[in-house]
């Protein structure tokens, strides 16, 4: 049960309208009227953002289901406000809602671009693919300004270290010549995220992301500049974006995406009341339905988180989603992956003083 949604605050271009508190809170607040207060003053709720000085900047991961061993978050919290970002849960780990508060109060590691080229100049790194954005989008709105990401790239091109990375924030197009510079050596790859090409349906489902005719943009615009760019339909979601999966192949395709994947929709810890509120505010029409399909994908749970289950779902709806995206992809003549990333020449970038080598 969510709590009920603040009065004091306006709402503008927000996923979540409630903010719940974490599954690690032993107390739950809720507001009573006792018919004392005068009418509150309404303000616009605002993104707060602040900083943090982290130990270590790379985060490792064993899991089976993703293609990575080693990431790189810049921000905590999410200002795009997608209602189903999977990341949301995370936020209960400081303390915070991952309703409102994963989309309002953000952390920025101003720091990591120092930290992280320490921890690849260790003795001993084994240098491979570092992924940017697997957790949260490094190029949300906050980057604009602050240029973490900007900074951390800097640091992989000058050391010649191979990344990949997940993005729907139109300010990748800013740093298009680290991009492309590491992209014409091998070294980088980018996946643009891309649920729908309903504009209306965007704004609901991610409020503060660009549109679908945005990103279409960047795709065209990265594969100009001769970056390799996978699109990303994801999540899926039946009964809701699922009937564009040919459709979101076929533009991506012509704006010069080369590779293409698709994860049905994950509803892990909080994110499934809040999506089924969502589902209420915006759908109330197709809710149950919705949710009724989201449950045969998932064992008639809202969520089955097992390696090897979490990221494909299972039965004949999951099924037949699959199968769809896989005739697609190669009716449109979509690589089945992209090759690997060279990292034969990460070194340390040269220094003034440095003796010059021989040959």
């Amino acid at each position: 049960m969510l709590p009920p949604r603040d009065p004091d605050q306006i709402l503008k271009a927000r996923g979540a309208a409630h903010r719940p508190a974490g599954r690690f809170e032993p107390y739950r607040a809720v507001r009573e009227d006792d018919g004392w207060d005068s009418p509150p003053d309404q303000t616009l709720l605002r993104t707060d953002v602040t900083t943090e000085t982290p130990r270590r900047i790379i985060t490792r991961n064993d899991s089976p289901d993703v293609p990575f061993d080693r990431s790189v978050n810049p921000y905590r919290g999410c200002e795009h406000g997608c209602i189903y970002c999977f990341a949301r849960p995370t936020h209960a780990y400081l303390g915070l809602s991952p309703g409102l508060d994963f989309e309002t109060r953000i952390t920025a590691k101003l720091d990591a671009a120092r930290l992280l080229e320490a921890e690849i100049a260790r003795p001993g790194y084994a240098v491979a693919p570092i992924a940017f954005g697997t957790n949260t989008d490094p190029y949300q709105p906050v980057e604009a300004r602050l240029g973490i990401m900007r900074a951390c790239l800097q640091v992989m091109h000058d050391w010649n270290h191979p990344l990949s990375i997940v993005t729907r924030g139109r300010t990748i197009l800013r740093d298009l010549d680290l991009i492309g510079a590491m992209a014409a050596r091998g070294r980088v790859f980018v996946g643009i995220s891309l649920t729908t090409l309903d504009a209306g349906l965007a704004r609901q489902m991610e409020p503060r992301a660009p549109a679908p005719t945005t990103r279409l943009k960047m795709i065209r615009a990265l594969a100009d500049a001769g970056v390799r760019v996978r699109v990303m339909l994801s999540p899926m979601i039946p009964a809701l974006t699922d009937h564009e999966i040919e459709a979101l192949l076929s533009a991506a395709r012509d704006a010069g995406a080369a590779t293409a994947s698709m994860i049905p929709i994950r509803l892990p810890h909080e994110v499934a009341p809040l999506f089924r509120d969502w589902l209420d505010r915006h759908h109330p029409g197709r809710a149950a339905h919705v949710m009724s399909r989201i449950q045969a994908m998932r064992g008639g749970r809202d969520n089955d988180p097992r390696f090897g289950h979490r990221m494909r779902g299972e039965g004949p709806e999951a099924d037949l989603m699959h199968q769809r995206f896989r005739l697609a992809r190669r009716r449109l003549g979509y690589d089945r992956e992209s090759p690997p990333l060279d990292a034969s020449r990460f070194a340390p970038p040269p220094r003034a003083g440095d003796q010059l080598a021989l040959f």
